[in-house]
């Protein structure tokens, strides 16, 4: 699911609901609060974040419910993430990377007093929705972001140029070594010249199937 997918979970242009300048929020009075009748439901809310300020909303907000006693109306704090396992010089490392950023997702229920304990914590510029009333997320769309970020998935990064000398380590080219050619970063592939019975033969690798020389 990408970021273009997650704007579509709601009914709304999520353009309507970028982050706002100090300058910008000093100038508008109010915002539009939640109706008093909304259904006392417990729901998913996104919240739209300052760029880089996910998980201290998170961590600020769930001491907020905390010292606020607001656990029986926010009840999960969630920033979507995924475990990347990268391969960079033989050595792998686990890491975090955020699936959406900006978004921090809030399991709640939605009335006047969660309201203000979500908007007015530090980072949050808003709630995504119409108008600025929030509007609650799918189930279903929940169910993906949350069951994306339970998956794991392995890059492999090697710090190679063309004209770099490499040597392959597996495949049917293996103890060959070859000049590379082109890089392909997205694809975690290269393009070499093997000298192959005198002749340079072009092939095409993976970076987990070479070492720089």
């Amino acid at each position: 699911m990408t970021e273009e997918q997650l704007e579509n979970i709601i009914d709304e242009d999520i353009e309507k609901t970028s982050a706002t300048t100090p300058v910008e929020e000093a100038q508008q009075t109010t915002e539009v609060e939640p109706e008093r009748r909304r259904p006392k439901e417990k729901r998913w809310y996104i919240v739209h974040t300052y760029s880089g300020h996910e998980n201290k909303v998170k961590v600020n907000l769930e001491k907020r419910i905390e010292f606020m006693n607001m656990g029986d109306k926010i009840f999960r704090v969630e920033v979507p993430e995924k475990t990347v396992s990268k391969v960079k010089d033989g050595k792998r490392i686990d890491k975090e990377e955020r699936l959406f950023p900006g978004y921090v997702l809030v399991e709640m229920i939605m009335d006047d007093d969660s309201w203000y304990v979500v908007r007015h914590t530090p980072g949050v510029t808003k709630f995504v929705g119409a108008e600025r009333k929030p509007i609650p997320a799918k189930d279903s769309e929940i169910k993906k972001i949350l069951r994306r970020s339970q998956t794991k998935v392995t890059k492999v990064e090697i710090d190679i140029n063309v004209s770099d000398k490499v040597r392959i380590i597996s495949g049917p080219f293996a103890d060959f070594v070859g000049d590379v050619t082109e890089v392909y970063p997205d694809k975690e592939k290269l393009r070499a010249n093997v000298s192959i019975f005198g002749r340079d033969t072009p092939v095409e690798l993976e970076y987990s199937q070479i070492q720089k020389v």
